[in-house]
């Protein structure tokens, strides 16, 4: 399932590249803006792509954070901290999608 995510967003960014760039850039902006490291900023979009329910940026989040050096253990607890604010069935869906990923990475 994540292949195919990242496979839409390259096949999004050839056909517009100068959108995809600047979208980058902002990005990487704003992470390098503060004292946050890698790991945490990816912690930190991770818990917000489970809160708007983006499964393709819960699973790139994932990803990334585990590049970063986050833990699996981190991983799972950056979700399972969102139960009360968005919810059981949202947290669980979030689980799902994060391990989908890390399945990947056994």
């Amino acid at each position: 399932m994540a292949t195919i995510k990242a496979k839409h967003y390259l096949r999004v960014k050839n056909r517009f590249p100068d959108f995809l760039n600047a979208v980058e850039s902002l990005g990487t902006a704003a992470r390098n803006e503060g004292p946050i490291d890698e790991k945490g900023s990816q912690l930190i979009q991770l818990a917000a792509a489970a809160a708007i329910r983006s499964e393709g940026a819960v699973h790139s989040h994932t990803r990334r954070a585990i590049e970063a050096g986050a833990q699996v253990d981190e991983i799972y607890h950056a979700l399972i901290l969102l139960t009360s604010t968005i919810g059981f069935p949202n947290v669980m869906a979030a689980l799902s999608w994060a391990e989908d990923v890390l399945e990947d990475t056994k």
